[in-house]
């Protein structure tokens, strides 16, 4: 029985899960809408949109200190630079106004090779 455990398992080991994970949402943020799998979709989303929340915060901030802060969690969930500083200059200030929901889930249909749920993630502009 799986009584209060949380996440997805999609099937992989811990690791192979998390690198799969960080390496989706970094894709997301890098090109803003990526086409993959339903359960993957759902996986990472969470993620993302804490990220963006995150960025979101450290934005608002007054205090230098918390602003660094916020780049170094979101620096070593992603482990790359470039994606860092995309999300904190260009994607988390176009939701300064916005309460949540950054991220949108389109069903695509099914994979032509195993029938799988494709959707299409995007950020909402």
């Amino acid at each position: 029985m799986r009584h209060k455990v949380a996440g997805r398992r999609l099937d992989r080991h811990q690791g192979a899960r998390n690198a799969l994970r960080r390496i989706l949402v970094k894709q997301l943020f890098e090109h803003e809408r990526i086409r993959t799998t339903q359960a993957k979709a759902k996986a990472i989303r969470g993620q993302a949109e804490k990220l963006i929340t995150l960025a979101k915060r450290a934005i608002a901030a007054e205090e230098a200190d918390k602003k660094v802060h916020a780049r170094r969690l979101a620096a070593s969930r992603l482990e790359d630079a470039e994606i860092v500083k995309k999300l904190f200059d260009d994607i988390a200030p176009r939701y300064v106004d916005r309460p949540g929901g950054y991220t949108r889930i389109l069903k695509l249909g099914p994979r032509h090779g195993d029938s799988a749920d494709m959707v299409l993630l995007e950020l909402v502009e």
